[in-house]
């Protein structure tokens, strides 16, 4: 068990990313009760519990609620993009995202220009920060860490945890994300840039 096994945040990223009903988050929702053994939990039995009231939710059932959260049906509850917390007007792909951009950039790691996603994802960051430390960088991975993604997360994840699902998937794996994301902080002494949130 390490703190910077990237699994964890490949599963979390992942979740928060892809829809629920693909063949990759399928198979990873069944893994979730794994996680509790992949990184030094505070409470490691908690996290279990938490993943495993979850696990074995049946995929299309989440299919109104990832619409919900992350297509835009209606007005979006919790945006998962950092621009729309970051930026004065809550616009997609503001000055903080080609921030974002330009920093992976400098990290080799290209965007796809072929995709519409606005880069500055909540579950695309956290699999950019896995990607970070098996190319073992973890100085870059820090920094993305502390100055991309902690300044609007905990915000997000609180808004996704107050979002009236249908399941209790999404708010639940938002609870696992905030521990992971405050443990990470913790354990690697990283100093967050202060943010004003718009959202």
């Amino acid at each position: 068990m390490t703190l910077l096994n990237t699994t964890v945040p490949r599963i979390l990223g992942a979740c928060f990313y892809y829809p629920p009903h693909s063949d990759g988050v399928q198979r990873l929702i069944l893994t979730l009760p794994e996680l509790a053994d992949l990184f030094p939990w505070p409470d490691a039995d908690a996290v279990r519990k938490a993943c495993s009231s979850i696990h074995q939710i049946d995929p299309e059932s989440l299919v109104y609620d990832y619409s919900i959260l992350f297509e835009g049906q209606g007005v979006m509850p919790a945006p998962p993009w950092s621009s729309v917390y970051l930026e004065r007007e809550n616009l997609l792909m503001g000055e903080s995202t080609l921030a974002y951009r330009d920093f992976l950039a400098s990290q080799g790691m290209v965007t796809d220009t072929q995709n519409p996603e606005p880069d500055d994802h909540f579950g695309l960051m956290l699999m950019a920060f896995a990607y970070l430390i098996e190319a073992d960088k973890p100085e870059s991975a820090a920094r993305l860490i502390s100055e991309y993604l902690l300044p609007w997360a905990e915000r997000y994840l609180e808004l996704v945890k107050q979002t009236e699902t249908e399941q209790p998937f999404y708010p639940v794996l938002a609870d696992v994300a905030t521990v992971y994301l405050s443990r990470l902080k913790e354990q690697m002494n990283l100093q967050v840039s202060p943010a004003v949130l718009h959202l």
